[in-house]
Parts: structure tokens; C-alpha cells; sequence
């Protein structure tokens, strides 16, 4: 079941963001990662969580970001970054695609013309699937966005 993310999420997103950017986490000291939480429920923010029973086991999500203060897939300040993660537990087993296809239709549904996100490049294939671009390359990180 998904539900939509509030503000009693932080702590949960705050946990999720250790699965999606482990691999960012050391590779750039100017954009911290709490910037993907931090003071959540401002203008611009929308996720969905994904509920068995009382447990959280993954969540999607987008903000918009500053030029002075972006994210790793920052694109401009009207282009929400997306952030998804799913437990390790439950990988594999159609997790991930529920929660990207719910918040691009959020995204939609709040007139977004378009959402971007930064993976590592062994998952750039997967995100083609849904209709993602690359703009942007290094030999860590694809900047990719989908225009809605």
C-alpha cells in the first residue's frame, strides 16, 4: 500500500536517504544529503511511502532546490529532484516502480513539467524504462530527467 509523505516521514526519509545515496555520500562535501529532508513539508515537497501493515519499507520523493543550495541532479529551480528508496529486504520485487510511477504522477498532477534525479550509471538503463534522459555525465553519476 502507498501512502503520501508527511511530516511525521523525516525520520523515515532521513533512513531512506542512507540507501539511495550511499554511494554519494563521501563523493561530494558541498551538497550534504540532509539537504533531501531537512525542514520537510515546504512548498514543492511531495513523496509517497510504501506501507505492509504498520511498516514502512520505501519511500519516493521530490523538492525543489536553489541554484545556491542544489541537489546532486539539480537541473534548475523549477525541476523538482526526485529521491527513492526501497529496503534492502524488499529489492527486486516491484517496490521501486510503484513509487516512481505514483510520484511522477503526483508531479504531474502538481503541474510539473518535469522531475529530475542523479544514479549511478548501473542504473541509468532502468531509469530509461520510465522515460528518463541523461543530461548530465561524470564517471560516478548520470544526471537524468523526465519531461512530464
Amino acid at each position: 500500500m502507498l501512502r503520501p509523505a508527511d511530516r511525521h516521514d523525516v525520520r523515515f526519509l532521513r533512513d531512506m536517504l542512507r540507501h539511495a545515496y550511499h554511494w554519494r555520500i563521501a563523493e561530494d562535501e558541498e551538497r550534504p544529503v540532509y539537504r533531501y529532508v531537512q525542514n520537510w513539508g515546504r512548498p514543492g515537497d511531495a513523496g509517497v511511502v510504501a506501507m505492509e501493515g504498520p511498516h514502512a519499507y520505501g519511500a519516493a520523493w521530490y523538492r525543489l532546490f536553489t541554484a545556491n543550495e542544489p541537489g546532486f541532479g539539480f537541473v534548475d529551480e523549477r525541476t523538482p529532484e526526485l529521491t527513492i528508496a526501497v529496503v534492502p529486504s524488499r529489492r527486486g520485487k516491484g517496490a521501486g516502480r510503484e513509487l516512481l510511477e505514483a510520484l511522477l504522477e503526483q508531479a504531474r498532477e502538481n503541474g510539473h513539467p518535469a522531475v529530475s534525479l542523479s544514479t549511478g550509471p548501473e542504473q541509468r538503463v532502468y531509469y530509461e524504462h520510465f522515460g528518463f534522459e541523461p543530461v548530465r555525465e561524470t564517471p560516478h553519476a548520470v544526471t537524468m530527467v523526465k519531461r512530464l
